[in-house]
């Protein structure tokens, strides 16, 4: 019995706690949070008060209308100050704006621009903007200054640099300039990228250390970037200098390098026969003539070619004439060989090598068959000395037989 009782007590007990609670709880007993936020206020502001600018620059700035009281707010907007030379607006997404309904506690994002009519010189333009509320109790105002200054020269602008301007190698080598763009603005620029170069001449941009061509670069605001230039000399240039100019530009806006590819040549020599026949027929000490073409297929004027033959013992070859002294690239120059057996040389095939020697270890070697034969004339000498040798046979034959 005494057990029932005591619980009997606690149940009251917990019951009376939740509900003490719930009254405790209850907006009787709580303290209402109270709203700090005046009754009516509201304010607009854009995004800068102070900004610089170019000439012919416009303007473009977030204007921010701001409710910070408690009551729902239509607000009116007004440029009371314009400069004159200038034409202002207050814009939204699609409409200019000249009133702008504000929830309590919220706020709307427009768009402040203002354009330079041409001829706006230089110096400071004073913009203001008033805010008021729909009965005119409540305003605002902001205003703006705009320096214009002068157009920065191109090459503040956009700097174009490279460390090794002039290159040098053979002409059919590949030449590698490495540019540093440098964009000086405070915006990023998307730059263009052309270049001028001599006929047939091969051109391609790319980024440092990547195999992949571009046509543009993007550089940051205050920052810079570097570009590969690939240069690919024409397969028929010759030795000299080539300029080559790298044009870099957003716009109307542009800068320029020149670079130059200084072509030593290439030094390669040809020789032959104008049929493409490399053998000869000849007689013992019988001099023969053949018509030996050399040509300079390099890229660089050869000068002092030598031309000289290996042969058998005592035979002779001559050259007319005896070197050659320059030959441009791609000249032609025919050379009269004359090559003369030994007297005692036995008939056969006999090898002579022609060697064209010139600048550079260029050098062309011509191997030419020589058939030698005898004179007839010793062959009819030969005839005669059997028919006399037969006759002198029968002769004595005959002799002997009368006997």
């Amino acid at each position: 019995m005494h057990r029932v009782k005591s619980t009997g007590f606690l149940v009251g007990i917990l019951t009376w706690t939740i509900l003490l609670g719930l009254l405790i709880g209850s907006p009787l007993f709580a303290a209402q949070e109270k709203d700090l936020r005046p009754e009516r206020g509201i304010a607009a502001y854009t995004e800068f008060s102070g900004i610089f600018v170019s000439v012919g620059e416009a303007v473009r700035m977030d204007l921010t209308v701001d409710n910070k009281g408690r009551t729902d707010e239509n607000v009116s907007l007004k440029l009371s100050l314009v400069p004159k030379g200038w034409k202002a607006t207050i814009k939204g997404p699609t409409y200019t704006v000249n009133e702008v309904p504000v929830p309590s506690g919220k706020n709307r994002i427009l768009t402040f621009a203002a354009e330079p009519e041409k001829g706006v010189k230089p110096g400071v333009y004073h913009f203001q903007i008033d805010a008021a509320t729909e009965d005119g109790k409540f305003t605002y105002t902001q205003k703006v200054a705009v320096t214009v200054r002068e157009k920065a020269p191109l090459s503040e602008e956009i700097v174009v640099t490279t460390s090794y301007p002039i290159l040098r190698g053979d002409s059919d080598a590949k030449f590698e300039f490495t540019l540093d763009v440098t964009n000086k603005t405070e915006t990023d620029k998307q730059y263009t990228l052309a270049a001028q170069a001599p006929e047939k001449w091969e051109i391609n941009f790319k980024p440092p250390y990547e195999n992949k061509q571009i046509s543009s670069l993007r550089v940051k605001g205050s920052s810079n970037q570097s570009v590969a230039v690939e240069v690919t000399p024409a397969k028929n240039a010759v030795a000299g200098t080539y300029p080559v100019l790298v044009l870099i530009g957003a716009g109307e806006k542009r800068a320029e390098v020149k670079l130059n590819v200084v072509l030593t040549g290439t030094y390669k020599l040809d020789a032959g026969t104008a049929s493409g026949l490399l053998s000869l027929e000849s007689y013992t000490g019988k001099p023969s003539n053949l018509s030996l073409f050399v040509k300079n297929t390099g890229s660089a004027v050869n000068r002092n070619i030598s031309l000289n033959s290996y042969k058998p013992e005592n035979w002779k070859v001559e050259f007319k004439p005896e070197k050659i002294e320059a030959l441009a690239p791609g000249e032609l120059k025919q050379v009269e060989v004359t090559i003369t057996p030994a007297a005692q040389a036995l008939v056969g095939d006999y090898s002579v090598a022609l060697s064209v020697d010139g600048e550079r270890n260029s050098s062309k070697a011509v191997e030419i068959r020589v058939g030698v034969k005898t004179s007839s004339a010793w062959g009819w000498i030969g005839i005669f000395i059997i028919l006399g040798v037969i006759a002198g046979l029968a002769g004595m034959f005959l002799w002997l037989g009368r006997r």
